[in-house]
């Protein structure tokens, strides 16, 4: 195949179906969750604009292309402008390296052997929009808003990136597809990796300011934070930041743990294999496959924002840097030590990871001794008749 076909037109005619795609996605998610959190509340949601209010999705961005772009006198011009452009691109450019699908034809990279590292790189800068949004404004109370946000951001950034760490020992690769692959042979990392993908979904919602993480964009905080002073499309870009950086974290839960376009672990079901004998048919199957696992998370994000009640700051961090962080460090200590003591072993022709089983056995203990805490009946308070009575 000619090279530019291969390495420049082929790629940009994937990376703009899913690019297409995923914004589609973004608009959807919008009226999904209006409409989910009504239903959690016991309300309608949006239901005046077209049939069951899907015409919400188009009503938005005109009212935010209709409303008045207002830039305060004192703004530092250039940085005001660049901050909600600079989360959006990072989380963009990431849907280039993720696969919805089994290679070649559904991945718009192949063979990236650093590709995780790459992801994380890009998302980690959408930080500086936010702070550059809080400061250029000229507004204290956006500066520090900005840095609220700043702070909680970098804070989370630490245990997410350290619950990937196991997932990396178990399959010793970077590349996406090939944790895919290893968990097909396998078995789907959530399972030898509890408490890491525990600590990656508490990071995750804490790192795209979603409920119950959401002191950023919280009216009753301190204004309102970094977007204090934004108004029509330059509001709407931070919002649209948000939106695909949820979706981007779900793909990558998906791929680090739920075993990305596949339902088969160790060598059976549907494989990439199976997939790829299928033809384009396979490859659709698979994306199908992916999709559906992301918007389950998608859904959770939703879910958690109509369950949870909103984190003071200061057991934001507390969560942060006293519980996640050296609960992610504990994580990496007992997987390396079984990995250690608990080589994988060959019996006949079958390699059993007995290293995986003892640490699927522990992550179910674990999560066992988390459920009977949580659910273990209180003793009801006594009180005293005779100091009620003296009250």
């Amino acid at each position: 195949m000619n090279p530019w076909m291969t390495y420049l037109i082929w790629p940009l005619i994937k990376f703009s179906i899913a690019f297409i795609a995923v914004q589609a996605l973004v608009a959807a998610m919008n009226w999904i969750e209006r409409r989910l959190l009504g239903f959690f509340q016991a309300r309608l949601g949006p239901n005046r604009v077209g049939p069951w209010g899907l015409g919400q999705i188009i009503a938005d961005p005109i009212k935010f292309l209709l409303k008045e772009d207002f830039v305060p006198a004192r703004a530092e011009k250039v940085a005001y402008y660049l901050g909600p452009i600079l989360p959006l691109l990072p989380s963009f450019i990431v849907f280039c390296l993720i696969p919805f699908g089994p290679p070649p034809t559904f991945a718009v990279t192949n063979n990236i052997n650093v590709g995780l590292l790459l992801i994380f790189a890009l998302t980690s800068t959408a930080v500086y929009g936010i702070i550059l949004g809080g400061w250029a404004s000229n507004n204290k109370f956006s500066l520090m808003g900005g840095l609220r946000s700043a702070a909680q951001m970098v804070s989370y950034e630490v245990p997410l990136g350290l619950s990937i760490v196991g997932v990396l020992m178990l399959t010793q690769s970077l590349e996406l597809e090939e944790i895919v692959r290893y968990q097909e042979m396998n078995s789907w990392n959530v399972f030898p990796q509890l408490v890491a993908c525990f600590i990656f979904i508490v990071a995750m919602n804490a790192e795209n300011n979603r409920t119950p993480f959401d002191l950023p964009e919280a009216e009753s905080e301190l204004v309102a934070g970094f977007h204090t002073e934004y108004s029509a499309m330059k509001f709407a870009f931070y919002m649209l930041g948000e939106y695909s950086l949820m979706i981007v974290n779900s793909c990558l839960a998906v791929t680090l743990f739920f075993g990305g376009w596949s339902l088969g672990m160790g060598g059976i079901g549907f494989t990439t294999e199976v997939m790829q004998k299928m033809g384009w048919v396979g490859g659709l199957i698979g994306t199908g496959i992916f999709v559906t696992k992301m918007m389950l998370f998608l859904f959770m994000y939703i879910w958690f924002r109509a369950t949870f009640p909103r984190f003071r700051f200061d057991q934001l961090m507390d969560l942060g840097w006293k519980f996640l962080i050296p609960l992610a460090l504990a994580n990496i200590f007992v997987t390396g030590i079984v990995l250690l003591a608990f080589p994988s072993r060959l019996y006949g022709d079958t390699v059993i990871a007995v290293g995986e089983i003892m640490l699927t056995v522990i992550g179910m203990i674990v999560i066992a001794l988390t459920l009977v805490l949580l659910f273990k009946p209180k003793r009801p308070k006594v009180i005293n008749a005779s100091r009620v009575s003296e009250a």
